[in-house]
């Protein structure tokens, strides 16, 4: 005979507090749904990272199933040009990328250099130092602020003894982790192959192994000839799979440009978000859009773009693509690998360039964004969107520090994306922005064309309008690209002699 269910008495006070604790609901009296940046950064905090799996922790159900090694690190960076300030902000920078790719910081090492040495990045006497550091933390891994040749790495490594890896590599690390779209992980999978080719290595046997046991031998049409090493077979079959993830790439740029086309030819200012990574660009969209995407404190937390519509004060619609974020040193594997992500710049009627106020160095932020942006715009002969410079995270600066910003900066739109504070104004600021960028036409439409109508009372402002026998004559302030629809109904119904006949006047100033 079964034993009978048992239940257990809540007092209604605990029944209070768990219904306070409960997540909100919706006006259907469910739960609110989490949304996608949500969903991604449950699943991104499900890695767990521990520093071994042994016989450290006294409970083994203490350990997620997903999990990946901690490794400990020392920082080292030759400091060759710059302030000193310059100098700790790179070293900064370095470990929060190292704690971004799952990396314990133990010690840092910088070296006073003209350049830094052909042999082994460092001087020999620093090396030996390294060494020493190495074996008193306990650390595993060494990364060097900057990109090493293969020879300087494999020769710093026989020194310390430890694996070595450098800038490039960590950065790339970090996106391989956070690559989330296929387009994404096929552009860092490239990235990473263009890095690798030329450090490929092998051990033991592998350097001299040759092809097949008949290679030499009477073994036919291509098995003669002393055959290919390890090493050689392991370049080919990598040069193949560049190649195939190059025309993968096209493909979806292909894809790609029909979107950017379609959104550029519905007549809707196009507004993309750039800035340096962790400057808060993608809480900005979140605030100005609700999008929901991934927000994190972390370096390179979101690589796909993310394009939404919003409208703004004055009802002008307005699409806004979040882009991948940058920084100083951007390997150019990165730069190559994302150039279709990056040309969501070139078709944009306006930068929105997002600072981190918070920042001891926001100078050096903007000029590393603006290298990025100018070699995107050189390499497809686009002409440069206006720029508006927008500064974050103002919350967390002291009022000095935001008086002082404030007057290197004055033409700049101030907010915290976390708090709120200021964005009223940004959406004030970008309606005239976008309003100056518009043009005045004069024009006869047909009573056949109601679509392009309909677009002038959405996209548009009217300032006058009047129904002839022929069409309806208006006068309306448009975008460009919806102007530039308009152009072929100028003249429509005037005659050679009608000198007042209706016409596209670009009047409209950038800001």
């Amino acid at each position: 005979m079964s034993k009978p269910e048992t239940y257990e008495f809540t007092p209604a006070e605990d029944l209070d507090e768990e219904f306070n604790d409960a997540p909100e609901t919706g006006r259907n009296g469910w739960s609110a749904a989490p949304t996608v940046g949500e969903q991604q950064l449950e699943e991104r905090a499900a890695l767990r990272r521990v520093a071994g799996l042994s016989t450290e922790l006294e409970d083994v159900t203490e350990v997620e199933y997903r999990q990946l090694r901690l490794e400990r690190v020392v920082l080292v960076g030759v400091w060759t040009e710059g302030t000193a300030a310059q100098s700790d902000a790179s070293m900064a920078e370095l470990a929060a990328l190292a704690e971004t790719a799952g990396s314990e910081v133990l010690d840092a090492l910088i070296q006073r250099r003209d350049k830094p040495d052909k042999a082994t990045y460092l001087g020999s006497g620093k090396a030996e130092e390294l060494r020493s550091i190495v074996l008193e933390t306990g650390a595993d891994t060494v990364i060097c602020d900057g990109e090493l040749t293969p020879a300087q790495l494999t020769a710093l490594e026989k020194v310390v003894k430890v694996k070595v890896i450098d800038r490039t590599a960590l950065i790339l690390d970090i996106f391989a982790q956070h690559a989330t779209s296929r387009e994404g992980k096929a552009q860092v999978s490239l990235a990473q192959m263009e890095y690798m080719l030329p450090r490929l290595r092998g051990w033991g046997e592998s350097m001299s192994r040759q092809a097949g046991g008949r290679a030499g031998s009477n073994g036919g049409v291509g098995l003669r000839g002393p055959g290919e090493t390890k090493i050689e077979t392991d370049r080919r079959r990598i040069r193949e799979r560049m190649a195939k993830l190059r025309r993968e790439i096209r493909e979806m740029k292909t894809a790609r440009d029909t979107k950017r086309a379609k959104r550029a030819s519905s007549g809707i200012p196009q507004v993309a978000i750039v800035g340096y990574t962790n400057a808060g660009k993608s809480s900005l969209m979140n605030a100005l859009t609700d999008a929901g995407i991934l927000v994190q404190d972390a370096l390179f937390a979101t690589l796909d773009p993310t394009t939404r519509r919003a409208a703004l004060e004055d009802g002008r619609e307005v699409v806004f693509t979040d882009t991948v974020g940058f920084v100083r040193h951007l390997p150019t594997q990165l730069v190559e690998a994302f150039r279709s992500t990056l040309e969501e710049v070139t078709g944009a009627d306006l930068l929105l360039h997002v600072v981190d106020g918070s920042d001891p160095l926001p100078d050096q932020q903007i000029k590393a964004v603006r290298e990025v942006i100018t070699d995107v715009l050189r390499e497809t002969n686009s002409p440069a969107p206006p720029e508006f410079l927008v500064v974050n995270k103002i919350d967390a600066l002291d009022p000095l520090d935001l008086t002082q910003l404030r007057g290197w900066l004055p033409d700049a739109a101030f907010v915290s994306a976390r708090t709120g504070e200021g964005l009223d104004q940004l959406r004030d600021r970008l309606a005239q922005i976008l309003g100056g960028l518009d043009v005045e036409v004069s024009v006869l439409l047909p009573y056949t064309r109601g679509d392009l109508l309909a677009r002038i009372h959405a996209d548009g402002k009217i300032l006058s309008s009047e129904h002839e026998e022929t069409g309806t004559r208006v006068r309306a302030r448009v975008p460009n690209s919806l102007a530039g629809q308009l152009t072929e109904y100028a003249h429509a119904g005037g005659s050679s002699d009608d000198t007042d006949s209706a016409v596209v006047e670009p009047t409209g100033s950038q800001a």
